[in-house]
């Protein structure tokens, strides 16, 4: 190897040198520009995701809470600081509750309270099961089938045979109540 080489070697390795110390200076300058929305960004960034934990933890919380004073209430229906917590910590959970006491007790009241609720599953049994109840009639999203079938069951009763077996029709073939369909059509012929 010449020397000139050896300074062509040393100019590269220098020149190399001076880009990696041009690009620190270039990103200190950067940083010491930029230093005070970079670090707002980094303590938005821990906030949010510290923020996100502890909300999910006290949902948890609350959660749980719901839960014991369910269990609560399934063994004694009567503890009214159950009652409280299941209330203060998860609502639509009371309402399933309530919705169960008063189809065991048969309470038509409290049904019809609940057939107004908010909650569009809670409402639709809580009608239905106040028409069951009532024996009348009741259209229904979740008992679309039973419905029909207790209207064509009260046709029958009423002796009015053409209405029950239009009602029978709207049931599905491929219904649970298929077979018992068929067996009230094949009744209510025969009756004819």
């Amino acid at each position: 190897m010449s020397i000139k080489d050896d300074v062509n070697y040393v100019k590269r390795e220098l020149s190399g040198d001076e880009k990696v110390l041009e690009s620190a200076f270039k990103l200190e300058s950067l940083y010491k520009k930029y230093k005070f929305h970079l670090w707002g960004a980094i303590v938005v960034l821990i906030l949010f995701f510290g923020g996100q934990t502890v909300m999910s933890a006290l949902h948890e919380a609350k959660l749980e809470k719901a839960n014991e004073a369910f269990l609560t209430l399934q063994n004694n229906s009567d503890d009214a600081d159950a009652l409280k917590v299941l209330q203060e910590n998860n609502p639509a959970l009371l309402e399933l509750y309530t919705y169960a006491q008063a189809v065991k007790k048969e309470d038509i009241k409290t049904l019809e309270s609940l057939s107004a609720s908010t909650n569009s599953v809670i409402a639709d049994a809580s009608g239905y099961t106040v028409g069951v109840l009532n024996k009348q009639p009741v259209d229904s999203k979740l008992y679309k089938e039973m419905s029909l079938f207790e209207e064509a069951y009260l046709a029958i009763l009423a002796g009015d045979v053409k209405k029950a077996q239009n009602k029978l029709e709207l049931i599905d073939d491929r219904s649970s109540l298929a077979v018992i369909r068929e067996f009230l059509q094949h009744s209510t012929i025969k009756a004819n």
